[in-house]
């Protein structure tokens, strides 16, 4: 398949709309069910970049939800324990192979955000795997392969329309890329920057305990900042984004929109939230949204009366300032990286309040010494990269 025609392209009104090759070659994809859109290609072979890199770093399966054009989650394939699958509301499911529970953790971690993704697979799809999207709202899926039994589940989502788009693993972009903006050609080389261990050897902190562990958090970081729309600050643990801020003109919003993401991650775990008394026939997306409202400061949407009888067998406690603060102090050894230096010391407290320890940046500020300080204040280990990672 030489070419794709596109039913529009961002918007309704942009016709005409295709994907090609300008060399004449065939496209790496084939589309295996639906009929993917413009966005969803953008979605789809930025997903399969950052998902191919994490795979790669790490030698285990990777998924990424995406939206807009931005990842709203990125995991890898590691065990979920009792707490993930229920907050990710998978504890009602057998035991999930690798690529499943990488596609449970990248979704879960801001299911909010995640509502209507593409998503991205390292490796072949799987029943486990399918069986978790069919249930999910999503746009579609790329991957390298999949099995004949998730193939029949995922060509029946949606009434028959569900996206499915299978990628060559072996097919490698060109060393320039272009594109056109207002009817002008850019073209730059394609970041091939590869990210590793090396890239984390410069500890500029008084602190430089850097575990294997941590040194793998901030590698999923800096990989998923890679294909963030800058902006862009990601926070992770576990193997896992628990909080991207994408797209901010500030970089301490970034910072601020990624912590609070990470924070009510974190948040929906405390006991009090696992135990809300939902009444038995709130779907699960209403639950999600229920959920944010009741740990944020719009809780009376959900626990007026008139309300909470719609939702709750009984009514919950509010989740006060103070029981959030409590419990959120519990939240340590979380990772950060930027796509671009911090510029001032108020990002590193700001990280702090959300459980920061680790951090990846690529310095060259000229307040790094204010920035170092402040990371010294905080115990935090501090590795400036060098690289920037802007993604437009």
């Amino acid at each position: 398949m030489k070419e794709l025609a596109l039913k529009y392209g961002c918007n309704p009104n942009q016709k005409p709309s295709r994907v090609f090759m300008e060399d004449g070659t065939d496209l790496p994809i084939e589309v295996l069910n639906g009929k993917p859109g413009y966005i969803n290609l953008l979605d789809a072979f930025n997903g399969w970049q950052l998902v191919s890199e994490l795979k790669k770093a790490t030698g285990l399966s990777a998924a990424t939800s995406f939206k807009h054009v931005s990842p709203a989650g990125a995991a890898i394939g590691l065990p979920l324990n009792e707490i993930e699958k229920k907050i990710y509301w998978v504890d009602d499911l057998p035991e999930l192979s690798p690529m499943a529970s990488a596609y449970a953790r990248a979704r879960g971690a801001d299911r909010m955000s995640s509502f209507g993704d593409f998503i991205s697979l390292s490796d072949t799809c799987d029943a486990d795997t399918a069986r978790l999207i069919k249930r999910e709202v999503s746009d579609g899926i790329i991957a390298p392969d999949y099995t004949d039994e998730a193939l029949e589940i995922l060509k029946a989502k949606k009434n028959g329309n569900y996206a499915v788009i299978k990628i060559d693993p072996s097919y490698k972009p060109a060393a320039l890329e272009k594109k056109q903006v207002f009817g002008v050609t850019f073209e730059q080389g394609h970041n091939d920057i590869e990210i590793n261990d090396e890239m984390l050897a410069d500890i500029v902190t008084e602190n430089k305990d850097l575990p294997d562990s941590a040194k793998k958090d901030l590698i999923i970081s800096l990989i998923t900042l890679k294909y963030t729309q800058s902006n862009s600050v990601c926070y992770v643990k576990g193997g896992q984004a628990i909080g991207i801020g994408a797209g901010q003109q500030s970089r301490i919003h970034c910072t601020r929109l990624a912590g609070s993401k990470a924070d009510n991650w974190f948040l929906r775990q405390a006991p009090q939230v696992l135990e809300l008394p939902f009444l038995d026939n709130i779907k699960r997306a209403d639950r999600d949204n229920t959920i944010d409202l009741y740990i944020g400061t719009d809780y009376m949407d959900v626990l007026a009366d008139g309300k909470w009888q719609n939702l709750f067998k009984v009514k919950p406690e509010v989740f006060t300032d103070a029981d959030k603060k409590a419990w959120l102090a519990k939240n340590t050894d979380v990772a950060l990286g930027s796509d671009a230096f911090f510029p001032f010391g108020d990002n590193i407290e700001r990280a702090a309040r959300s459980g920061v320890k680790y951090v990846a940046q690529p310095g060259g500020s000229v307040r790094d010494d204010n920035v170092i300080q402040a990371a010294n204040d905080h115990k935090m280990v501090m590795a400036f990269t060098h690289m920037r990672f802007f993604h437009h």
